[in-house]
């Protein structure tokens, strides 16, 4: 095949890196419309093969960064998706349900904050309402603020809503899901290369994702006798809108650059590793966490 017909890309540089450009720091929870450059979610790129379809999915997190490239591809594959996010995220969330319907399929958007149990089962009713069932459950919204002090630096309040979003809702989401998950349904939960590889400055978030790999291999063997699997994705790097909106912006600068790759992940390269857990594809993968962290080792 001649060079120039050659497709086949070099991941150490597939994408742009951050660098100084505008949108490096955002309120949280920040938005990926503001950020340069901005995340590609695999919308000019994603094709789908029905690998999910009929399906019904919940996703917490859904409106930008991994949620909507999980939407996406979930979309194209087939499935009829339902988005949980915070209500400032809503912006962002209409977009996301823009590209599921524009895929042909159903977008539920649900806005509110899932640090009450209240909330989730609102979130876990509403599909219910909407779906009739539940078949993949995607737990991955997440909160971070990173401390250069570290453990003196992290208040009471940001140690509790570090907890209450990323193992709470995680655990009351998935208490509420199950009784309307038949056999061969899907959880999937979002953990990170920070449960094996914890930052100083990220304690607290780092604790939190070591506590959701041990909460997926405990609930898988909790789950396998009623034909329900549970897996993880641990993320490395990822570039979304919540590392401009908790991370200073000359750590966003050189973000990612720490992998071996040397750049961090871009939402489109996570979501396969989604699509291949909530299909039948991985029927016999049970309790597992599947590292996309860019060569850095799960250890």
């Amino acid at each position: 095949m001649p060079a120039d017909q050659y497709t086949r890309q070099d991941p150490r540089n597939q994408y742009p890196r951050p660098g100084e450009q505008e949108g490096r720091e955002q309120p949280h929870p920040g938005t990926g419309s503001r950020m340069g450059p901005e995340p590609d979610h695999g919308e000019k790129t994603y094709r789908g093969s029905d690998r999910l379809a009929d399906t019904k999915a919940v996703i917490t997190g859904g409106d930008s960064g991994i949620g909507r490239a999980v939407a996406i591809a979930f979309a194209r594959e087939g499935a009829d998706v339902l988005l949980s996010y915070l209500e400032e995220e809503q912006e962002d969330a209409e977009r996301t349900a823009e590209l599921v319907r524009e895929a042909g399929r159903q977008a539920v958007l649900v806005p509110g904050d899932l640090r009450s149990e209240e909330m989730c089962q609102q979130v876990v009713k509403r599909a219910e309402e909407e779906f009739g069932r539940i078949d993949v459950l995607v737990s991955n919204a997440a909160y971070q603020m990173a401390q250069d002090e570290g453990l003196l630096g992290i208040s009471s309040d940001q140690f509790d809503r570090v907890l209450k979003t990323n193992v709470y809702a995680m655990f009351w989401l998935c208490k509420a899901a199950v009784p309307l998950m038949r056999p061969g349904a899907a959880i999937i939960t979002t953990s990170s290369i920070q449960a094996f590889q914890p930052s100083p400055e990220l304690t607290d978030y780092a604790a939190t994702k070591a506590a959701i790999v041990n909460f997926t291999k405990a609930l898988s063997a909790d789950l396998v006798d009623k034909g329900i699997r549970v897996n993880s994705v641990a993320p490395g790097p990822v570039w979304t809108p919540l590392i401009p909106a908790t991370m200073p912006a000359e750590k966003v600068d050189d973000f990612g650059a720490q992998t071996p790759m040397g750049r961090a992940a871009q939402p489109a390269e996570l979501a396969p590793v989604y699509v291949f857990f909530a299909s039948q594809e991985s029927s016999y993968v049970t309790g597992e966490v599947l590292g996309v962290t860019g060569g850095q080792l799960l250890t």
